[in-house]
This record gives C-alpha cells, structure tokens and sequence, in this order.
C-alpha cells in the first residue's frame, strides 16, 4: 500500500533519515530505541519553547494554549479511538505507568496483581514494589518462549478471581511480537471483571493500530519519542473507572485532575502532529472520510510495510542471503511468526552479537545489542543467550535499506 513515491513522500517528512548529525550516512535500524522524528514536531517544539505564557490565565496567549490542548486531547482520543476517559500528559511513558499501576493499586483491596514474563520494568517494577507495599499478591504469567509472547490462554489460566490488578505489554521491545490484547482482556474479565488493566502500549504505538474500543482496558501508556515525536513527555489515557479511584493530585485540587504541574503545551502540539501524520498517510493510502478511518487506513498500510521488510531481511533480497537462510543463526521468536511488528532480534553461533552489531555500525547500519541484563534477561536468560542483535524497522524504511543490511550481514557469517 506505500508504493516507492509514497515512500519517498513519507521519508521527507521525517529528519535525519538517512544521516547522523555525528556519524554520518547511515541506516537507521534501531527503532525500537526511539523512532524518527517528524520534522514538524522539531518546528513545534521550537515554537512552543518560545512562548511565555501559562494555561489558566485571562489573557489571548493563555486562552489559545488551552485551546491548543484541547485539539490535541481530542486527537489523541481518535487515534486511540477511545469514547469515554481522558488524555493526560507526563514526565514519560515509564513514568505514567508507575503512576497508574501505583493508583490502581494503592486504592485496590489486597488481592493478586497479574503480570506476565515477557513485560519490561516499567510495569514489572510498579507491580513489584507497591505488590509489598499494599498487601497485594505479584504473580506473573509465564510467556512462550520460543513464540516470543504470551497468549490470552496463560493468562485463562493463572487469573482468579481477586485479581485486582493486571498489567499487559502490548508488543515486546525485545521479540518484536504483539500480544492478542484483545484476547488477553477478555481472558481477564471473565473471571476477574472488576480488575483494573493497564497496558504498556510504549512499542506498540509506531506499529499497530491502537482501539480502545476493541480492548477493554482502564489505562494505555505510549511514549511519543517512539512514535515519531520527541523525548520528555508521556502521554497515556485513562478510564473513568480508573479515576473514580481518586489521582494523586494538590490537596483541593480539581477532583478528576491527573496532571500536575502547569503542563507543556508543546507536549500536547507534538503529539497532535504525530496524530496529523497518521491522518496524512491514511488519506495518502485510502478515499477515508473521517480521520479516525484515515487513521485505521494508516496502521494497516504501516503493518504491510513493515511486513515486506521484515520479509525481506528474513528471506533475503534478490541474490542476498536472508537472516533464516544462515546455519547457526536464530531468530528470537521463530522465523514465520505472524505476531511480529516491524523488528528481528537474533543471535549467532558465527560470532557474538557485540560483535555483529560494532560490524554493521561500521557499516552505516545503525542496530542495537540488548543483553541478558533488567531490560531483556526476562527474554534471553530462558533462552541460554547472554546477548543478540535487534533489528528494529518502521514502515519508512526500505528493502534497499535491508539489502544493505544482508550484505554487511553476509561479510560475517560462514
């Protein structure tokens, strides 16, 4: 559905696509770390930066600061596709998910909070702490791992119904694959309906389409420097389920107010133009009426893209070897893996993954090692590997791109 001029088109809207500002030409691979930025969001963030003026004042600059909030939460709710609940801003998106996961729980009677392995310590680590604290039970659902994920019926499987908390990843930064949320959710509810489900959506977002129509859940966390826009906010939605609970928030504040502190309404515009480049695609790939069917347009050109890279560094390129076709090689997740978004982590019996990785950055092939440490153990001790190489694309990058990649890939293994 991006045909090679669409292609073309979506690259220029993005900065640094095919340069470092300290490197040099490269191939950006490392995704997953953080996206690229939208050059409108560079230009936003600098215009916002420059204005003086607070939300809640009795002045014109003020009254259009929160009207400019307000466009964007109502963005963001579109592109969440949510119908009820609000958007809120934070420090970060790990941030967010403490906050949430900290509420649900210090307002929850004391019962089990359910995790699964495959999740990152931003919601393993909330779940954990505040489990001691509050009196709650921490359990944790075991993934697959030679899947890469975990499966609504391990989750049928381990809740009860005093489950009162569960946290969900959407997609793993680390395997690559998307867990069935909606699935997963459905699972929950039939035995535990009250419980509270927060969902790490932070890998997920650049993807896949987010329907929190579809999911059932009471919060959803991204970070923005992930999809396309810059570092030093979160954004999250939340249930009105979840705030009835009560927020931390200023004593006598207003009583359903998450946000604290006089937000960034720069945070808020950046997103809003994150929002307007999925609206932009959509409408480049579909005769879409509405913006949240533009939007809907957008994830699915996004999903078959990315599809025909991973595809492609999978299976080769023209004469070039793909990764599968390499004895010794293994691919975290398994070869044909219908639950992958866009990225490819494996290792090598040929050489370390340290190695490979120094490789291909010599190269102008920007990947990423991830270790057997607090951020991927949960992934790769299991898995008898202290390290690998991720590989992790979005949909403006392309088969040449890949191709370059094989054949720095080619030089090294036998």
């Amino acid at each position: 559905m991006i045909t090679p001029e669409l292609l073309t088109e979506v690259r220029s809207k993005f900065a640094h696509v095919e340069a470092c500002p300290f490197q040099g030409e490269r191939v950006f691979f490392e995704n997953a770390g953080g996206a690229l930025t939208l050059k409108s969001v560079v230009e936003t963030s600098a215009r916002f930066a420059a204005i003086p003026d607070n939300q809640g004042r009795d002045n014109p600059a003020s009254h259009a600061l929160v009207d400019i909030i307000k466009e964007a939460k109502l963005a963001a709710m579109d592109w969440f596709n949510a119908s009820g609940g609000q958007v809120i801003v934070g420090e970060s998106g790990t941030e967010l998910l403490f906050r949430l996961i900290r509420n649900a729980m210090s307002r929850s009677e004391a019962g089990v909070v359910l995790g699964s392995t495959v999740e990152h310590p931003a919601s393993v680590s909330p779940r954990a702490r505040w489990a001691e604290a509050f009196g709650h039970r921490d359990v944790a659902v075991r993934h697959d791992d030679g899947l890469g994920l975990v499966t609504p019926e391990a989750y049928a499987a381990a809740v009860t119904p005093d489950t009162r908390v569960a946290t969900i990843l959407h997609t793993s930064p680390v395997t690559g694959m998307g867990m069935d949320l909606v699935g997963i959710v459905a699972a929950i509810r039939a035995v535990a309906p009250e419980c509270f489900i927060i969902v790490d959506g932070i890998q997920h977002a650049s993807h896949g389409l987010i329907d929190l129509s579809a999911a059932d859940v009471d919060g959803y966390v991204v970070s923005p420097y992930k999809v396309f826009s810059r570092h030093g906010y979160g954004v999250a939605w939340v249930s009105d389920r979840l705030t009835a609970l009560g927020p931390e928030q200023l004593k006598d504040g207003p009583a359903l107010n998450w946000e604290m502190g006089t937000r960034d309404t720069g945070a808020y515009a950046t997103f809003h133009d994150v929002v307007d480049y999925f609206d932009w695609l959509g409408g480049a790939v579909s005769a879409a009426e509405t913006r949240r069917a533009r939007i809907e347009a957008a994830g699915a050109a996004i999903k078959a893209q990315e599809k025909t890279l991973t595809d492609a560094m999978l299976h080769g390129v023209g004469n070039l070897k793909g990764l599968a076709d390499y004895d010794g090689l293994h691919v975290v997740g398994g070869v044909e893996n219908a639950a992958r978004e866009g990225l490819v982590c494996f290792w090598s019996e040929a050489a370390p993954a340290a190695e490979i990785v120094s490789a291909l950055n010599a190269e102008g092939v920007r990947t990423h090692v991830r270790k057997a440490d607090h951020y991927s153990g949960n992934i790769l001790t299991p898995l008898g590997q202290d390290a690998a190489v991720r590989v992790s694309m979005c949909h403006y990058n392309s088969v040449d791109e890949v191709a370059r990649f094989l054949s720095v890939v080619a030089q090294m293994m036998p």
